[in-house]
């Protein structure tokens, strides 16, 4: 097998550690480990993530736009469900606990902080009539149309017209 230099940097200067045996299998992980947008993340965000954005599930039917988010451990108080012409916007955040114990953690993998998410809603959703709710950790937000933009009911008829005389 070849000798490989290996390139590492350490507070910035590189540490070049020569004859490393090639490692096929070791290589490919460290490759597919590689994170090419690490380098452009900001200085504030966590290592493990970019903080607390939960996924939220859109749907039309046939009176409202519902708008659905898992927020376990989100308190009522720090929601804001906001609605400005057709643009819906919730924020709100999610605290870290502070607890004093001792010990090592194994995995530290729940995310922590402030959201921001913004739906443009398309014309004729009623933005007079916006319904929030925080039930059991899951936001529903309901956004009615307007009554003449619902789809409305058209009698099929024979094809013959009845004589007004």
């Amino acid at each position: 097998m070849a000798d490989i230099a290996v390139r590492k940097s350490v507070g910035g200067a590189p540490v070049v550690s020569a004859n490393r045996e090639l490692e096929p299998y070791q290589l490919m992980r460290e490759l597919l480990r590689w994170d090419p947008f690490g380098e452009m993340t900001p200085a504030w965000t966590e290592a493990r993530g970019l903080g607390f954005a939960p996924a939220f599930e859109v749907k039309e039917v046939k009176n409202a736009y519902l708008f659905k988010a898992d927020l376990p451990g989100v308190k009522e108080a720090d929601l804001e469900v906001t609605m400005t012409g057709n643009r819906l916007t919730v924020t709100g955040k999610r605290e870290e606990e502070h607890e004093e114990h001792q010990g090592t953690y194994f995995a530290r993998e729940r995310s922590y902080g402030q959201f921001t998410r913004a739906f443009t809603l398309p014309e004729g959703a009623d933005a007079t009539q916006v319904h929030a709710d925080l039930k059991a950790g899951v936001l529903t937000v309901a956004v009615p149309k307007r009554p003449e933009v619902q789809p409305k009911k058209i009698a099929v008829g024979s094809g013959e017209r009845p004589n007004k005389s």
